[in-house]
């Protein structure tokens, strides 16, 4: 009786089911739907960026704040936060309308759009002031800053508006566009334009030292290597200060040099569009698309007819790079140099991590980094590589779709590929919007990107 009882049941369920089912529904009506809230999705507009950082975090460099730990007890704890594994979007950028910026050994320094006094701010390593004074309180001097603070420079105008900047292992370059260059950290060898004074101390300095103009031109572009500094006129000439002993000045000498000199040798009579630098070799590139070269090759970074390590004037690498076309980017790392050309092309050569597998760590002649790794293949046949940069021991790649390879030597994590272990040939990296340039350092990377939507 019971399994009947319970069969009758369950068959009666669904009775009971359907007939709730068709019980008469409240009839929508069509003149509610203009007073229904209408979601939109927020549209940026085409001068909106962004800023994405990884690497070490130890030194403030990336200018992110320490996360808080969980509270044990009545006293809260700092979690240990030393490395960034992943591309961070910075929430200083978020609140400012970043312009440039440039990456120094273990310092960041960023120039914002404004027409008040602090147009450049620095986080990071500011053992020499590199990113200018600051302390809690008179006589104490920082010497690491966690978190973007504004640089004091004694603009004539608020309207001046930077234009660019570079960054060397411990001084600082800022380019504006009518009062020229100031700079400011580390002169110990010239490479902040000015005459070197053995006694002088760094650490808590307040001088910035400016330079309006070279050769009655007006500087045009900068750029920094480890303890040098390189400055293009509206012309195209170069000229060059600081550390000389591997001739990165290209002055033809060995020696110091504390004033901006014109570089010689074979550029002399080219219009150069761009320099770049890094450690102590230097890269040429003139409006033509040739390459030149100067300072330290001992790993054949600047090739010549004799073996000399040093080359300490510009030379031409016409015959070097002869065949692969008309060149429109440059970079150079530590101990490599790799460029780009006008078909999206990639070429290395030197010694490291050089993108051609765990089996080649030094050519001599420009080497092509195979296309398809940088996402050209039957499917994707436009895709090409536009613009490449270097730190001293990692390489980077942006595509014209906005992609960012990284490969090389993945110290403290600066190729934020979420591990530190090395790359032996170029791996996309997962960065939310559509990158536009990147700066590498010894062990931290930003890269300067715009919003996809």
């Amino acid at each position: 009786m019971n399994a009947i009882k319970l069969l009758v049941q369950r068959r009666s369920y669904p009775l009971i089911f359907n007939r709730t089912a068709t019980t008469k529904k409240k009839i929508h009506d069509p003149s509610e739907e203009d007073r229904l809230p209408i979601f939109q999705y927020p549209i940026s507009t085409s001068s909106d960026r962004r800023v994405y950082v990884w690497g070490l975090a130890e030194t403030g460099a990336l200018g992110i704040h320490m996360p808080r730990g969980k509270k044990k007890g009545k006293k809260a704890y700092r979690n240990n936060f030393s490395y960034a594994w992943h591309p961070i979007r910075s929430s200083f950028c978020e609140r400012f309308d970043v312009t440039n910026i440039a990456c120094g050994y273990g310092f960041t320094v960023a120039a914002v759009k404004t027409k008040e006094q602090h147009k450049v701010f620095g986080t990071g390593i500011n053992t020499d002031s590199q990113i200018g004074y600051h302390a809690p309180r008179m006589g104490h001097p920082l010497e690491m800053l966690v978190s973007p603070a504004p640089i004091f420079i004694p603009y004539a105008s608020l309207e001046t508006k930077i234009t660019g900047l570079a960054a060397g292992r411990a001084h600082t370059v800022i380019l504006t566009d009518n009062e020229g260059v100031f700079t400011l950290g580390n002169n110990a060898y010239g490479q902040c334009g000015r005459k070197i004074n053995p006694q002088e101390e760094y650490k808590g300095s307040m001088v910035s030292h400016n330079i309006k103009h070279l050769g009655k031109e007006t500087i045009k572009s900068v750029c920094c290597g480890q303890d040098h500094s390189l400055f293009i006129t509206e012309s195209g000439k170069v000229y060059a200060c600081g550390w000389g002993a591997d001739g990165q000045t290209g002055l033809g000498i060995y020696e110091n040099q504390g004033f901006p000199a014109r570089v010689k040798g074979d550029i002399t009579s080219e219009n150069i569009v761009k320099v770049a630098s890094t450690a102590d070799c230097v890269l040429a590139l003139s409006d033509r698309g040739e390459l030149f070269g100067w300072g330290n090759s001992e790993y054949g970074q600047v090739p010549m007819n004799t073996k000399q390590q040093q080359v300490n004037m510009s030379y031409a690498l016409l015959n070097f790079t002869k065949g692969l076309g008309k060149i429109v980017d440059i970079a150079a790392g530590g101990s490599f140099c790799l460029i780009c050309n006008d078909q999206g092309d990639v070429f290395v050569w030197g010694f490291g991590l050089l993108g051609l597998g765990p089996n080649v760590q030094h050519t001599n002649k420009p080497t092509q980094i195979p296309a398809p790794l940088f996402g050209r293949n039957e499917f994707n046949p436009e895709c090409m590589v536009t613009k490449v940069a270097c730190g001293i021991g990692h390489l980077a790649a942006i595509t014209n779709s906005g992609d960012l390879y990284v490969w090389g030597r993945n110290r403290y994590g600066c190729l934020g590929l979420g591990h530190q272990n090395d790359q032996h040939f170029p791996l996309k990296i997962g960065i939310g919007a559509h990158v536009l340039s990147v700066n590498c350092s010894v062990d931290h990377t930003v890269a300067v990107c715009k919003p996809f939507t």
